[in-house]
């Protein structure tokens, strides 16, 4: 019964050791969401640029903090067909000198808009952008530098209101991620992330404060091979150009 029980925990251990090596070797590739673009256009002619940063974290528990930087701009064409060019950059910040992060996207969407009764608007915008990650990760189980670079489809429907001083909305983003690994394997996998965003921006007229915040929830059956954070937080400012603005 002894020998039974010995048995018993030199198994645990082994799982539970190698379950903390799985975990260290995990440290790989990120998929980082920028910030979504949600202009909630008025009219022809209405021009948006937003500059913004934002905190992420692989995982809850990760030391590894990743500034964000996002740039964005959006042109209404005409009264209901819009356009979007969306950049981001991020960079690890780590005590470790022998660690860095470094990523960078770029994406362009277009879209439909309207509004109703002048202060609800809503919006659905797809597109394309492509990125890439690089990496050195250096522990006790592995040393690994990390060169991928990946593709992604979005659809985002959005509904909001928006005035002189206060813009709202709710931005439901779904996207598709193709990442391929440059260095030590060849492989391209495929995941889907449903990303829910609330946007607020105030101030008045033409320039205005944002906040965003929002999740990154996997979807679907295709498993995970790399980090990414679960939830989306960005702030900044927003300027706005030749909109046309309703009292409630």
């Amino acid at each position: 019964m002894r020998k039974y029980k010995t048995l018993k925990q030199f198994i645990k251990k082994a799982i539970n050791l190698l379950a903390l090596i799985l975990i260290f070797v995990s440290c790989s590739p990120e998929y980082i969401p920028n910030m979504v673009n949600s202009p909630m256009f008025s009219n022809q002619g209405e021009f948006q640029i937003t500059i913004a940063a934002g905190k992420e974290s692989p995982d809850a528990e990760s030391e590894v903090s990743i500034t964000n930087f996002d740039a964005q701009t959006a042109l209404a064409l005409t009264d209901h067909f819009g356009i979007m060019i969306n950049g981001s950059y991020g960079k690890e910040k780590n005590d470790a000198p022998s660690s860095f992060h470094e990523h960078s996207f770029l994406e362009a969407g277009m879209g439909y808009y309207d509004k109703f009764r002048n202060k609800y608007r809503y919006e659905v915008f797809g597109g394309y952008g492509f990125g890439k990650t690089q990496g050195y990760f250096e522990n006790g189980f592995v040393d690994e530098i990390t060169n991928v670079r990946y593709n992604r489809y979005f659809i985002q429907p959005g509904i909001g209101i928006s005035n002189k001083i206060f813009d709202g909305s709710f931005s439901p983003r779904i996207v598709l991620v193709q990442m391929e690994r440059l260095v030590s394997s060849s492989e391209t996998t495929y995941n889907t992330f449903y990303e829910p965003v609330i946007t607020s921006k105030i101030g008045y007229k033409y320039v205005k404060f944002i906040v965003q915040f929002g999740f990154s929830i996997p979807i679907g059956d295709q498993e995970l091979t790399y980090d990414h954070p679960n939830f989306i937080f960005n702030f900044g400012l927003n300027f706005n150009l030749g909109r046309k603005y309703y009292d409630f």
